[in-house]
């Protein structure tokens, strides 16, 4: 089969396409045809060599991508046939091996594609759309909301964007460039300013005409999160998540208030990744509730993800246009 691999930690210019052998499925596993693979900050951090939140780099070489979906194509020893032929996705965990033709999954991480939602739109929600289930349980949005989200044109920042406005919440979204914030106001942000332009604040001030935000989504850090985060009021929620604005490897990310800012101007700063994420999602399995939730909003139509799309050929591409924020929604790979 066809596959990227990365042979030494570096550049971008490191993936390679290579002619490697077919994966076989073991005890308990399937053998997915790959029709969409995922491509996520982490896949850039740890290529670069950061293992970021993971316990430790792969050993090289190693395909890299952890975000799947396709077609059941063979079955491993153990495993329920009635998977055969199935459209699924899964997120492969700690174990790499999405950017290629086959792969290799346990059959306990898959789920089926919801009808309606293709191979690329199902990776979308399968990390990327889990990690929103599992940042607005920390803070629903509702009708009474005034919510700003940086970075809106992402594919984390367009889900959560989508989300608070079916809630009914107004949302303020941010994202650079004109292309961009028109992605946002079509996603359904009531107002989308380019946080580009200097002016930017102003703008959303005299927008807001006195009104105060109640609750900022900031994944990304920087200049854009503290302004972002000066537009709430008392009561106001800053969640904290990723870390897109300190570069691969620059930290957990987000603008962080010190308890004594927070506590003098009355609001709450949470940071929402890791354990405390899976606390809150609850149950047996938190991963896959989280998971089921993105799935089942998508099913509903709550949902619809915007991707960018690139040959599987043109790995490198992707990394170096993602690092560069020149891409919008969620960036897939397609074999």
């Amino acid at each position: 089969m066809r596959a990227i691999r990365l042979h030494t930690f570096g550049p971008a210019a490191n993936l390679r396409l290579e002619e490697v052998a077919d994966p076989e499925p073991g005890p308990g596993q399937v053998l997915v045809a790959v029709a969409a693979a995922g491509v996520h900050l982490l896949d850039a951090a740890i290529r670069s060599g950061v293992k970021g939140p993971l316990p430790a780099l792969p050993e090289l070489p190693t395909i890299p991508g952890r975000e799947i979906a396709g077609t059941v194509r063979a079955l491993g020893p153990g495993t329920d046939p009635g998977w055969l032929g199935k459209e699924v996705v899964a997120h492969l965990g700690l174990a790499p091996g999405g950017y290629a033709g086959l792969a290799a999954v346990d059959a306990d991480r898959l789920h089926e594609v919801p009808g309606g939602l293709d191979p690329a739109g199902a990776v979308a929600l399968i990390g990327t759309g889990r990690t929103a289930m599992g940042i607005v349980q920390f803070a629903e949005p509702g009708p009474g909301d005034l919510v700003v989200i940086p970075a809106a044109a992402g594919g984390l920042g367009g889900l959560l964007t989508q989300y608070a406005g079916q809630a009914g919440a107004t949302v303020l979204g941010l994202a650079g460039g004109s292309r961009k914030t028109a992605l946002v106001a079509a996603g359904g942000a009531d107002l989308a300013l380019d946080y580009t332009d200097p002016g930017w604040p102003e703008k959303a001030a005299a927008w807001l005409d006195g009104r105060a935000a109640t609750l900022v989504y900031d994944g990304v850090g920087g200049e854009a999160a503290r302004a972002a985060v000066d537009l709430l009021g008392p009561g106001g929620t800053h969640l904290v998540f990723g870390w897109s604005a300190e570069g691969i490897g620059g930290g957990s990310g987000g603008c962080r208030l010190g308890a004594q800012e927070s506590a003098a101007r009355g609001i709450t700063s949470v940071d929402v990744l890791g354990p405390a994420m899976m606390r809150r999602a609850g149950g047996e399995n938190p991963v896959r509730t989280l998971e089921l939730r993105a799935l089942g909003h998508a099913a509903a139509g709550r949902l619809r993800p915007v991707v960018q799309r690139y040959p599987l050929a043109e790995a490198a591409r992707a990394h170096e246009d993602l690092a560069g924020r020149r891409t919008v929604g969620k960036v897939v790979l397609e074999p």
